[in-house]
């Protein structure tokens, strides 16, 4: 499969439409990035059920800054809408498909009602009451 470019037009669907995304932040004049780009389309054809997606850091500048990306590369693995991975720095082969294979193990369920309960507790950092 090949890899999809983002967009700020295109993000939001793409990130709730699929089951796993895993999104390279890249530019063009990062050396990095290039050197990364055969990894990362290699694995895109190894998974055809995961979306392989790219965001050109320079052309868009408004999602690079909402995911607070400082350096390039930085991969983000989405899976059901929530971040399961964020690291910045090309992967060699072997820690990608590492990084795929505990995204398709982890139990969604627990981690949805981990997120609830986070979201549930007081506020630990103001004042008491």
């Amino acid at each position: 499969m090949t890899t999809v470019a983002l967009t700020k037009d295109n993000f939001e669907a793409t990130i709730t439409g699929n089951d796993i995304v895993l999104v390279d932040f890249w530019a063009s004049w990062c050396g990095p990035c290039r050197a990364f780009a055969p990894t990362f389309e290699a694995a895109s054809e190894k998974h055809p059920d995961i979306v392989f997606a790219k965001v050109d850091t320079e052309a868009e500048q408004e999602i690079a800054a909402a995911f607070n990306i400082r350096s390039i590369p930085t991969l983000m693995l989405f899976r059901e809408k929530v971040i399961l991975f964020a690291e910045a720095g090309a992967l060699p082969p072997p820690a990608l498909e590492q990084v795929i294979t505990q995204a398709r193990s982890i139990d969604m369920d627990a981690v949805r009602k981990e997120i609830a309960e986070q979201g549930a507790q007081p506020d630990q950092t103001g004042p008491a009451a």
